[in-house]
């Protein structure tokens, strides 16, 4: 779940790095800042430093900075964390970055989709699967998949709030609709 700050500052930074002059291609740019998300998540020092109201924000942005060269991240990504550490919404970067996604791909004209299957798909399926759910939304598909152990088969999709329901339970609960329709209709 996104905050209404995180979605502000997702949606400025995709229309930066979308913007011709911005030099930036949006895949590196979410690649970046998948990696410092990443790397303040990991280490809880990191993290606490760059939260504590108690350290100013010069010396947060000067040990960032410092492990950001280490990581060639860029100056736009690295002016972007800047800004957040002014304005105190670092520890909002992991739905920030959960938002720059999202904003991105629609932006990019792509659907997430979140998909539970009984046990692992198999690559001929996930690309089967892929191109399905593409025809189904008329866009470009990122899919999240999981396994569900509850399923006694099949899969379960979900795109926006659309469900697909390809288990074997939602096959067995269509049917047993049908039959009481059919029956109560005799």
């Amino acid at each position: 779940m996104t905050s209404a700050a995180a979605a502000r500052y997702a949606r400025a930074l995709v229309e930066v790095v979308m913007d011709a002059a911005s030099g930036k291609k949006p895949g590196e740019a979410l690649e970046e800042l998948r990696a410092v998300d990443s790397m303040v998540a990991e280490s809880a020092v990191l993290k606490a430093a760059l939260i504590t109201p108690a350290i100013p924000g010069s010396r947060k942005k000067a040990t960032l900075g410092k492990l950001m060269d280490e990581m060639a991240i860029s100056k736009l990504i690295r002016n972007f964390l800047f800004v957040i550490i002014d304005h105190k919404r670092i520890p909002l970067l992991p739905q920030i970055r959960e938002g720059f996604e999202q904003a991105l791909d629609e932006r990019l004209g792509f659907v997430r989709a979140d998909v539970s299957s009984a046990a692992a798909l198999t690559a001929q399926q996930t690309t089967s699967l892929e191109t399905e759910l593409a025809r189904l939304s008329g866009k470009g598909v990122r899919v999240r998949y999981g396994v569900d152990e509850t399923l006694l088969g099949g899969v379960v999709a979900r795109i926006g709030s659309t469900v697909y329901d390809g288990s074997l339970r939602g096959q067995l609960q269509r049917m047993r609709r049908e039959l009481i329709d059919h029956s109560a209709g005799e």
